[in-house]
């Protein structure tokens, strides 16, 4: 069975990117466009991974890894902030932090150590 990522950025063009690179790489995708379409969409699809974007409107990244990390069910899912903003400190827990523009091999080897 595939392993499935949801990529949360409220940019589409960001989205679209993330999604044909793990989907090319065997991985399965969903996505949402800010933390509070990503909560349902976590609940619907429950992920093996996330990569998550700091900077977005209506809730911000930080807020949803915050409500994210409450559920019992979703607390030990790796997360991978990729982010323009410098914000490690935001998600002290992220499997890895990695600046916008980035290096599609680098995130994909991240991604394959987290979850194969």
């Amino acid at each position: 069975m595939k392993k499935k990522i949801l990529v949360i950025d409220d940019d589409p063009v960001i989205v679209t990117y993330l999604e044909k690179l793990f989907n090319d790489n065997g991985y399965e995708t969903c996505a949402a466009h800010d933390g509070i379409e990503a909560a349902e969409v976590a609940k619907q699809e429950k992920p093996d991974l996330i990569t998550l974007d700091l900077q977005m409107p209506a809730e911000w990244g930080p807020r949803f890894y915050r409500k994210l990390i409450k559920n019992k069910e979703f607390k030990d899912i790796p997360v991978i902030v990729v982010s323009g903003i410098d914000g490690d400190h935001a998600i002290k827990n992220a499997a890895a932090f990695i600046r916008k523009p980035f290096d599609p091999d680098e995130l994909l080897k991240i991604v394959k150590n987290a979850i194969g």
